[in-house]
């Protein structure tokens, strides 16, 4: 029995590797490049003219007015990459003007014409997806494969909202007078302010560009400061591939200011976020002052629901990449893992060795799966819930605290005897830590599940159909995955309920985001 669990450890581990690499393996000069020192690495994305520092207003770079700059350290070993340009509310000013003098011509192109500069963009994208994956791994610190495979599923959005641009319908209603014609078109929302986080530096970006300039809309994007250059890189792509100036605009730097200025100005029609829920309330707010769209992708607390009936196989697999991909730092990681008493001590015992297995490390090193996190307020937050939980009885099974490492590696870990009133297990940890919660019935499960104020992702593995459908329904997420642990893709919609968001991005239903419904009636038409 040890020796097949052994071997179903290993199966697993192996198969949680394969699935980092989301398919796409570096080619030979990929792997060259990643045994480079940073320097030379940094050297050669100049070159090819990918490191870029500036914002882009207009489809010019520029520095921040007033000469500032912030530096962009690699979380791996603390080191600087680059210096960015600062900027604030008058930089921000003028790239909301800049998108606002583009949108008329750029919504009045065919929708066909956007359709290709968005494909030549998405080509670009893929061509350029080791120097992408690269600078990702640079500057978030995720391994080389899981980056290169972000490259591929950011890019994803680009072609899909490339081929939906063309299906933007409209409608005719039957009248109720002979004499009329009723008419329902969709329109551009107009200037949108983007916000995006670190953890997945592309893919975040052209899920909410993609569809906002397929519709006709320009965008004034705003990166999180701890990952610049990869958003500056698409965005230098987007320029190479015909995007007129104007249409997409990139700032970075003071936040508050940048915020705020998108708030306030009239000519920005939407705000677009994903983030933490408490940023997400005071944009809200924010919005509110001139009535604007808004679409906000918030935090998570998503439950893996583990039955006794469910393949431990599969259970493992689907669990490991949910929970530990990018380092446990994505709003759809499994926050809290409900294993049934049944196989609880089987389940721990597989998952723990697995775990074990991970080898953490930079993620230009080979073989590396768990890279570092993002900066220190992330190290002392997880270790200050694993902590938390200790004291309240829970018990480290795996890892609990910082890496040897060093700089902001921590140790992948699982913490046994959790407890729902746990501040680990009603709040998002956004690290490499699985909290894990006994359970004895279906109903005690999803009791535990939906008693959190996120909605976002939930996750079920049970080998019974009835109960598949029965839990899914019952849960309240906006995603469910049963038996499978990777569940986001571009053809599907993304968002979550209560507190974790507002509206859906990916799939159709994203393109209604960025679009207004205009009701015509012509009269005297008998």
């Amino acid at each position: 029995m040890m020796k097949r669990m052994m071997m179903l450890t290993r199966t697993v581990v192996n198969r949680f590797t394969i699935v980092q690499s989301h398919s796409l393996r570096c080619h030979s000069q990929s792997r060259r490049q990643m045994s480079m020192g940073s320097e030379s690495l940094v050297s050669r994305l100049k070159s090819c003219g990918l490191l870029q520092t500036k914002g882009l207003i207009g489809g010019k770079w520029v520095d921040a007015y007033d000469g500032r700059t912030i530096e962009v350290h690699n979380p791996a070993n603390g080191q600087v990459i680059a210096s960015v340009a600062c900027m604030g509310d008058k930089e921000t000013k003028d790239a909301i003007s800049a998108a606002y003098d583009a949108f008329a011509p750029w919504s009045k192109l065919t929708a066909a014409d956007r359709s290709n500069r968005l494909r030549n963009w998405y080509n670009l994208l893929i061509q350029h997806k080791e120097e992408l994956g690269q600078l990702i791994t640079l500057e978030q610190g995720k391994p080389i494969k899981e980056a290169i495979g972000e490259v591929g599923y950011g890019a994803s959005f680009i072609e899909f909202f490339a081929e939906e641009a063309k299906r933007v319908y409209g409608d005719i209603i039957p009248a109720t007078l002979p004499d009329r014609r009723l008419f329902v078109l969709k329109q551009p929302v107009g200037v949108v302010g983007v916000v995006t986080p670190w953890n997945f530096p592309l893919a975040m970006i052209t899920r909410k560009v993609g569809p906002a300039l397929a519709c006709g809309c320009t965008v004034v994007i705003k990166p999180s400061e701890f990952t610049p250059l990869t958003a500056l890189a698409a965005a230098e792509l987007a320029l190479q591939s015909g995007i007129p100036p104007g249409v997409l605009n990139v700032v970075m730097g003071d936040a508050p200011k940048i915020g705020n200025s998108l708030l306030e100005s009239p000519q920005v029609r939407k705000i677009t976020f994903t983030g933490s829920t408490a940023i997400g309330k005071k944009l809200m707010v924010g919005a509110a002052e001139t009535v604007k769209k808004v679409s906000l992708e918030l935090g998570g607390n998503a439950p893996c629901i583990v039955f006794d009936d469910a393949d431990l196989e599969v259970a493992l697999k689907g669990s490991l990449a949910t929970k530990f991909r990018n380092s446990g730092q994505t709003c759809v990681c499994a926050n809290r893992i409900l294993v049934q008493e049944g196989i609880y001590e089987k389940f721990t015992s597989a998952f723990s060795n697995a775990v074990q297995d991970l080898k953490v490390g930079n993620g230009f090193s080979e073989g590396v799966v768990q890279g570092p996190l993002i900066n220190e307020a992330a190290v002392q937050k997880v270790d200050s819930f694993v902590q938390d939980a200790i004291s309240k009885g829970a018990k480290v099974l795996v890892g609990g605290k910082r890496h040897s490492l060093g700089f902001t590696f921590y140790e992948p870990t699982i913490i046994g005897d959790v407890k729902n009133e746990m501040l680990i297990a009603r709040q998002e940890v956004f690290g490499p830590v699985a909290p894990v919660i006994r359970f004895k019935t279906e109903e005690e499960a999803i009791q535990i599940a939906n008693d959190t104020n996120a909605g976002l992702a939930a996750y079920i593995f049970t080998n019974s159909m009835k109960r598949s459908w029965r839990v899914a329904e019952a849960l309240e997420y906006g995603i469910v995955g049963v038996n499978e642990g990777l569940v986001s893709t571009e053809v599907a919609p993304f968002g979550g309920y209560k507190q974790s968001g507002l509206g859906r991005e990916g799939s159709k239903y994203g393109l209604d985001e960025y679009l207004e419904i205009k009701y015509v009636c012509m009269g005297n038409m008998g």
